[in-house]
């Protein structure tokens, strides 16, 4: 062995002096050209909603002061009703209410497709790739191919219908168009979010989890235009001049949290989707979502205070107050998402985007700063996606 070059790796040296590395928008940055919503005609009151929702959940002569008390607890001030309210009774069974989130998702879900590209300065040919979520009805074909056709999509566009993320699907699908993006530089992708909440309550079921649901899911649909690196984001091909383009997608994060599958979801049976929301919710957030968003920030040199604008999917009020703990967030810091909540009530993966076009609108982040749109949803599970306007 005498003589023997011994070579020697070294893996990794920071300088005990040296400060984070700030992380700047990548080459490969997914930016985000516009955001559309579409919320159905039907817009009801908190107040209008509480004694017909009381009509088709609890059994007659029911005390109502529990439903009372959550409807005024809720956050919410206005919905969005996918069919008029007097029409659910005449929802007889789950293919019945199937039937009609297919017809009015359509209806919404062209809305918001159209809306974005014309925003985007795009034409629908224009579009590489749609991904397509919803957890509120089913059908196959799906939204997606469905609208293909009724929108002038090529024929060769790539298509992703996603089930079963729920609230989650937002930011999930954002990170999963961003992925795209990274590998297709020269490629649009498309992100539609529909659900129709209103169509899941069922009936005669005077659970603490359906009554919640009643008091604070809205209906909706929104749309989101992403554009890879190579189409310098804002150039069009054909369309109107585009809106100034949005933030850029830095990085994103998935985490699912172990043996937490039974807190959040569906009991699919005959009845159609009855849904699962655990008292627990708020408490794993509390416990876990802090130290994983401050990990996923660390990463990229950053802290909870370098952030200035947060999307933050609105739970509910509960979910937001535990966030808001955890990360030791100013008062104001998701103002955006109690103002989404009041209007809208809580969208499932919907109001991310519904607050992402809200911020685009009202107060434009200054360039250079750094956003974080977050949502948590079935499994139970958590999505980061880090920003950059």
């Amino acid at each position: 062995m005498t003589g023997m070059r011994v070579p020697v790796i070294v893996d990794h040296v920071v300088p005990l002096s040296a400060a984070p590395v700030r992380t700047s928008a990548p080459a490969t940055a997914t930016t985000i050209a516009a955001v559309h919503t579409a919320l159905p005609p039907h817009r009801y009151t908190q107040d209008d909603l509480v004694e017909p929702i009381g009509d088709l959940c609890l059994p007659p002569g029911a005390d109502r002061a529990l439903l009372r008390r959550l409807h005024a607890s809720a956050g919410v001030r206005t919905r969005h009703l996918a069919l008029p309210i007097e029409a659910h009774a005449g929802l007889g069974d789950f293919g019945q209410s199937n039937d009609a989130w297919l017809k009015v998702g359509l209806e919404l879900g062209e809305e918001a497709l159209t809306g974005a590209l014309t925003r985007a300065g795009l034409d629908a040919a224009d579009v590489d790739l749609l991904v397509c979520a919803s957890i509120t009805g089913i059908a196959a074909p799906s939204l997606d191919a469905r609208l293909a056709g009724r929108i002038g999509l090529r024929p060769d566009i790539k298509r992703l219908p996603v089930f079963g993320l729920g609230c989650a699907a937002g930011a999930a699908g954002l990170a999963r168009v961003h992925d795209y993006l990274c590998g297709h530089p020269d490629d649009t992708a498309v992100l539609l979010t529909v659900e129709l909440c209103s169509l899941t309550l069922q009936q005669r079921d005077d659970s603490r989890a359906n009554l919640v649901a009643g008091a604070l899911f809205g209906d909706g649909a929104a749309a989101l235009v992403a554009r890879g690196s190579a189409t310098g984001g804002g150039t069009t091909h054909g369309g109107t001049e585009p809106e100034a383009a949005g933030p850029s997608v830095v990085a994103t994060r998935s985490r699912l949290y172990p043996d937490t599958e039974q807190l959040l979801g569906w009991d699919i049976g005959a009845c159609g989707f009855r849904v699962v929301i655990d008292a627990a919710v708020p408490g794993v957030v509390r416990d876990h979502l802090g130290r994983h968003l401050r990990a996923f920030l660390a990463e990229h040199g950053l802290t909870v205070d370098d952030i200035g604008t947060w999307v933050c999917h609105p739970g509910g009020p509960r979910i937001l107050s535990a966030l808001t703990d955890a990360l030791g967030l100013p008062d104001d810091a998701l103002d955006p998402t109690w103002r989404s909540l009041a209007s809208v009530g809580n969208m499932s993966s919907v109001s991310v985007l519904h607050i992402l076009e809200n911020i685009r609108e009202s107060r434009r982040p200054e360039p250079g700063t750094w956003g974080l749109l977050l949502a948590m949803g079935p499994g139970f599970c958590s999505e980061l996606v880090l920003l950059r306007w």
